[in-house]
């Protein structure tokens, strides 16, 4: 959808500002959808991910994991989709030397050497590639995830921790970096973009590898617990196998209450939909296992406003979130939360 045939919707003369805060597949989705339908929207993305081209350039040259922020600055981006597949190709496993890396991956990794830093380096990239918002990683340095689990053990890593298959009580980030032992901090700019919002999104993503990584640092956690927007929470339609395995909705919404120290959460959309038995490949999407159940007066109970509907997408075999359906909510609400803000 080009700049000319958005739907164009105002607040008193201005965008509505959406921050989204998460990683992983479904952002870009929710983000692609935002910019269709006319957000100011600024994306904070996770930088403690260890898997894949991301994880193998993070170990090779100390870089934060690029993957999570290329998908999103194609997502925001109005270059032509040529120029777009360019930066997502990923090269083939018999090209031994690059094997499975996206030629993005190595552009934003080439620039954070540029320019001494990942945030510096991602906005010169968003100007070269023409970002409608902002891009914001959650932090300018290489974060690694920890977790406690309910057995009392301890493990790093964003891999390991989902491959334990063991209840996760806590998790917390360090910088990756262990001679900097200094707690790690959001640049000043995430933290303006979220007290300046009108609403705040957390997800959809895994809860313990794709948002609470982002929460846990320190002053963005508490950026999101003073802002005066209105904080939703996209609930996933699956559990996820080694994080929120016979997880209800409502409990997804008390483990970030309970990391955060208090209930934040302001709205949750749901979806109610169901997902058509045997659909789901479980072979390809190893790491989904079943529709999370529904818990809405426990959600209520924790000062929620529920939205639900069906905001399923089947595609190729897979369970998604129709990012239109979802982004039209998110802008209801930016537009209800405005104008209550003005007592009209």
């Amino acid at each position: 959808m080009t700049a000319t045939n958005r739907i164009i919707r105002v607040i008193k003369g201005r965008r509505p500002k959406v921050v989204v805060i998460g990683g992983g597949t479904g952002l870009p989705v929710i983000l692609k959808s935002l910019r269709e339908q006319n957000a100011d929207a600024t994306a904070i993305v996770t930088v403690a991910d260890d898997g894949g081209s991301s994880g193998v350039i993070r170990d090779y040259i100390n870089v934060v994991p690029p993957g999570d922020i290329r998908n999103v600055l194609v997502a925001l981006s109005d270059l032509p989709q040529l120029t777009l597949d360019i930066f997502q190709y990923r090269f083939k496993s018999h090209d031994a030397f690059f094997s499975g890396h996206a030629i993005g991956n190595l552009i934003i990794a080439a620039l954070s050497e540029m320019e001494s830093g990942i945030f510096d380096a991602v906005q010169r990239l968003s100007e070269m590639m023409a970002v409608d918002g902002h891009i914001y990683p959650a932090a300018n340095v290489a974060l690694s995830l920890n977790a406690e689990f309910k057995d009392g053990t301890q493990l790093t890593g964003e891999s390991e921790i989902t491959a334990a298959r063991k209840q996760i009580k806590r998790v917390w980030v360090s910088k990756t970096d262990q001679d900097d032992t200094a707690a790690p901090e959001a640049v000043q700019q995430v933290v303006d973009a979220i007290l300046a919002a009108d609403v705040v999104v957390l997800g959809p993503g895994s809860l313990f590898t794709s948002i609470l990584p982002n929460l846990m640092i320190k002053n963005l956690g508490a950026a999101v617990k003073q802002t005066k927007a209105e904080v939703i929470y996209i609930c996933n339609i699956m559990t996820q196998k080694g994080e929120t395995e016979h997880f209800t909705d409502a409990d997804h919404v008390r483990v970030l209450n309970d990391h955060l120290g208090q209930n934040f959460v302001d709205t949750v959309l749901v979806n109610t939909a169901q997902v058509p038995e045997n659909y789901l490949d479980h072979q390809k999407y190893d790491e989904i296992l079943w529709p999370v159940e529904h818990d809405f007066d426990g959600l209520r109970g924790l000062g929620c406003r529920v939205i639900s509907d069906n905001f399923l997408k089947l595609k190729d075999h897979g369970v998604f979130h129709n990012g239109q359906k979802v982004a039209s909510e998110i802008m209801n609400l930016a537009f209800q939360v405005n104008t209550a803000k003005r007592g009209e």
